[in-house]
């Protein structure tokens, strides 16, 4: 069959259905995913979205008739799909396409938690069984049954806080009717959290506005009402819950960087001595608050697959993207969204701080650009110039090339979605921030 051979990404397959991805390859996905794998179950989930159900309906068909079981577990939030797979042992399909428009789907797909298919582990492999559509005999047709993971999930998430600790706050949530509001509902009835919630009713019409809270315009009425509601803190989900946003008191957005390093001291004050993992791209201030309290900060690429992997081998207790993306040790290495907004009720109630005054300290010290996008032709020679024009500084390219000096430092690095490049940077002071944001800037664009 001729697919769109971009839809393979490096760590799930994605695109825009039906001209990139309709029912027609879902059914090959399905046959692919069980012939590649050799097995005989499989987890199937999917979210919101439009397109969900008949991409589910073809996806599991082509699982039972290559000669797999499928276990249905709904409508479900991608964190409650990983559990899921963990808890049976299985290998695993969500349907979903995370924070992408509306238009889009696509597949996550689970080897064995934690272990992910990714663009070096399986989806070219996927690709090339779904062109040649080159599968053998099935031996038996599978069967599809329905199992609910609801109630195991709410007590695991729950087990990993002191639920005593937390204190009676306001809090305002937005999951932007994507696939964490009914979930969210049941685990925060547990807790003495009062919650005013935006758009918790799933619905792939988006009718309020888009599923990534990293794009300002998708943050900005959850902002200005945690401000004019006087609320202690603000959530945000993507769309299908496997990452998480912060608003703190006074309506302003906390970056990933700082969230990871608050969330890595704060839990190595319960496991200390721990690993921990951040991405290439991270602040100064993620290495700093973690070595202050005798952790282990550990650098690794940016991506899921990467990070779960990492985790497992190190048996690191914590990981954190600045994309938003936080992993945990006792959730099976896996990223979840409800984890962290839990863990951020536990630390403000026990410290009796505001977010706000957590924070003041980062903020007084770390100036951060936030992840910057160019449009270029060529990604491999702007590469080149940004080694050349800042052969000076400390460089190295565990992912895209990063340069350190010892007032600022930056990451360069090509988009795994999109014909973009992203640069990350950062300096002790926020007009050389600003200034050395602008010059390596010129460079990429020149």
């Amino acid at each position: 069959m001729n697919v769109n051979p971009s839809i393979f990404k490096a760590y799930d397959i994605r695109g825009i259905y039906p001209t990139d991805l309709n029912e027609q390859a879902a059914y090959l996905i399905g046959r692919a995913f069980v012939t590649f794998l050799g097995i005989e179950k499989v987890v199937v989930g999917r979210d919101m979205r439009l397109s969900g159900p008949s991409m589910f309906k073809e996806v599991t068909r082509g699982i039972t008739e290559q000669g797999a079981d499928v276990i249905d577990i709904g409508m479900v939030s991608t964190d409650q799909y990983y559990f899921a797979c963990q808890k049976l042992g299985l290998p695993g399909i969500m349907v979903t396409a995370s924070h992408n428009p509306k238009e889009y789907n696509g597949f996550k797909m689970v080897k064995k938690m934690p272990y992910l298919l990714s663009g070096d582990a399986g989806i070219q492999d996927l690709r090339q069984l779904v062109e040649n559509e080159n599968f053998p005999e099935p031996k038996r047709q599978g069967q599809i049954t329905q199992q609910d993971f609801k109630n195991e999930f709410i007590e695991k998430v729950l087990s990993i806080i002191d639920i005593k600790a937390i204190k009676p706050l306001k809090v305002i949530v937005d999951t932007g009717n994507g696939m964490v509001g009914p979930i969210l509902k049941e685990v925060y009835q547990r807790l003495p959290i009062q919650l005013i919630g935006l758009y918790l009713d799933p619905d792939g019409r988006l009718p309020n506005h888009g599923l990534d809270p990293l794009q300002a315009e998708n943050r900005a009425e959850l902002q200005a009402r945690v401000k004019s509601e006087g609320a202690a803190i603000g959530f945000a989900f993507d769309g299908d819950g496997d990452r998480f946003f912060a608003i703190d008191d006074r309506g302003e957005f906390i970056s990933g960087d700082f969230l990871t390093a608050i969330m890595g001291q704060y839990l190595l004050e319960k496991y200390p001595k721990s690993k921990i993992l951040y991405d290439v791209r991270a602040s100064w201030a993620v290495v700093d608050l973690i070595t202050a309290v005798g952790g282990t900060p550990l650098m690794e690429r940016v991506g899921h697959a990467f990070i779960k992997q990492r985790m497992a081998k190190e048996d690191a207790l914590y990981a954190g993207e600045v994309t938003g993306h936080y992993y945990f040790k006792d959730f099976f290495f896996a990223d979840s969204g409800i984890i962290p907004s839990l863990i951020l009720m536990e630390m403000i109630s026990k410290k009796g701080k505001k977010m706000s005054e957590i924070l003041a300290p980062l903020e007084a010290k770390y100036f951060i650009s936030g992840e910057i996008n160019s449009k270029v032709a060529d990604t491999k020679a702007v590469m080149q110039k940004l080694a050349e024009v800042y052969k000076d500084g400390e460089q190295h390219t565990m992912d895209g090339i990063s340069v350190s000096y010892p007032t600022w430092h930056f990451n360069v690095r090509g988009s795994n979605t999109e014909p973009l490049i992203r640069l990350n940077l950062e300096a002790k002071t926020r007009e050389e921030m600003e200034r050395k944001r602008d010059e390596v800037l010129a460079v990429i664009r020149g």
